[in-house]
């Protein structure tokens, strides 16, 4: 290992500098997988058919999407890096699979105005996250309280469809997502200081992509419940 790394994984400050540049740069590369994949395959009729024809494909992506998550969650100290970084970028391939129906379903200029809008909160709250010193670690148990009942909320309204609860639960999921992007933003943070002067090359890249995947996700459906308002506005102008 050379000297400049040995340095950057010793020294706290200088080290969270570069952990955060590498977990933007992880989960900026994820979405721009996801946006290019989901883009091309919404280009292609046949591609569309097959995906969208079979439930069999939606469900295994589905899964396969869930099950990688669950994976590099629950293993990501035990397995090596690049198996991680493989991982991810499978993660934000299959996504991208699954999304492409949001070229189809909403205009460009609903998609264009709700990314502008998730990117712009992003960097806000990113940037907040990164300069308070307010110790939010207990907003993680609301957020997932809140970010289980949006779930069983929109199980429910699947068999009634009231667009006033549609709504709601749009308006609420952008708060939560909101909310878990500055709690997992400083979690990184955290993470780092709790190493102390002691972290390695491999520890350093493990939590630069357990990091990316968090945000990612919360940076993700902040755009697909922000995408849901702004297009449920566009029907009805």
């Amino acid at each position: 290992m050379s000297e400049t790394k040995l340095s950057v994984l010793t020294n706290v400050r200088e080290r969270e500098n570069g952990l955060l540049k590498h977990v933007y740069g992880y989960m900026s590369l994820g979405l721009i997988i996801t946006a290019l994949f989901s883009y091309l395959i919404s280009q292609s009729s046949s591609a569309i058919r097959f995906i969208y024809s079979n439930p069999f494909v939606t469900i295994l992506c589905a899964i396969a999407e869930l099950g990688l998550v669950m994976f590099l969650s629950m293993r990501l100290e035990r397995m090596n890096t690049r198996t991680a970084q493989i991982c991810f970028i499978t993660y934000s391939i299959l996504t991208g699979v699954t999304l492409s129906s949001i070229f189809l379903v909403y205009t460009g200029a609903s998609i264009a105005k709700a990314f502008t809008t998730t990117a712009l909160m992003f960097i806000a709250l990113t940037i907040y996250a990164n300069v308070t010193k307010r110790n939010i670690a207990s907003w993680g148990t609301y957020l997932m309280m809140g970010l289980f009942g949006i779930i069983i909320a929109s199980t429910i309204n699947l068999f009634f469809g009231f667009r006033s609860v549609d709504l709601f639960i749009s308006i609420l999921g952008v708060i939560i997502f909101l909310g878990l992007t500055v709690y997992d933003s400083k979690r990184v943070i955290d993470m780092n200081r709790e190493y102390g002067s002691e972290m390695t090359e491999e520890e350093y890249t493990k939590i630069g992509i357990i990091g990316a995947l968090n945000l990612y996700l919360d940076f993700l459906n902040i755009f697909l419940y922000l995408l849901r308002l702004f297009g449920a506005s566009s029907s009805r102008d």
